[in-house]
Order: structure tokens, then C-alpha cells, then sequence
């Protein structure tokens, strides 16, 4: 079964940081461009980070800098580094292959004093 399973999210102060993971099966991250996207509540989705299968990796102006997209081969998960978190990346965080629309639960963000 395809799939990608999103985990690491929670509630941390200004300025902390957080892990995500997104682990997948029935298909390998390596050999696919993988994003991930972020919807905060009243805006639209965003795309904060893309690792291409070749390893470059892009990302939005607003977390440039602080987030860093990585992947495990082996384990085949995706994940986000989120350093220097601010209040306004509280958001529902997703992963997914870069030409899909995000089918996961996802994983809450939560950047509050």
C-alpha cells in the first residue's frame, strides 16, 4: 500500500526547533522529487521544501535559512529540520511526492509562547 505517514510535530517556544519525519511505503522517496507543504488555518497551502531525487533541494523565501530537507534511504523517510521557529509557522505540515496534493494526516506545528 502507497502511502506517507508524517510524525515530529508539536508545541515548542519561539526560536526551538522540531524534527519531522515522513515515513512512506509501496514506493521510494530516492527516486521521486518530495516536498513539503504547510497549511496554516485561513491561508493556503505553502511549500516550504523540495529534495529532488538528483539531492538538490529548494526552498520558500520565508523558511529559508532555518528549515533543512533531508532523507534517509534506507529508512525510507523524508524529513524537515525546523530551527528558529516563529509564531508564524504554526501550521498543519505535510509530505508528499512534489507533483501530488498532500492525502496524509499530517503533522500540527505549534509555535507559541
Amino acid at each position: 500500500q502507497k502511502g506517507v505517514v508524517e510524525s515530529g510535530g508539536g508545541l515548542v517556544q519561539p526560536g526551538g526547533s522540531l524534527k519531522l519525519s515522513c515515513a512512506a511505503s509501496g514506493f521510494a522517496i530516492n527516486t521521486y522529487a518530495m516536498k513539503w507543504q504547510r497549511q496554516a488555518p485561513g491561508k493556503g497551502p505553502e511549500r516550504v521544501a523540495t529534495l529532488y531525487s538528483s539531492g538538490v533541494t529548494e526552498y520558500s523565501d520565508s523558511v529559508r535559512g532555518r528549515f533543512t530537507i533531508s532523507r534517509d534511504t534506507a529508512k525510507n523517510t523524508l524529513y524537515l529540520q525546523l530551527n528558529s521557529l516563529k509564531t508564524e509557522d504554526t501550521a498543519t505540515y505535510y509530505c508528499a511526492k512534489l507533483g501530488d496534493a498532500p492525502c496524509s494526516q499530517g503533522t500540527q506545528v505549534t509555535v507559541s509562547s
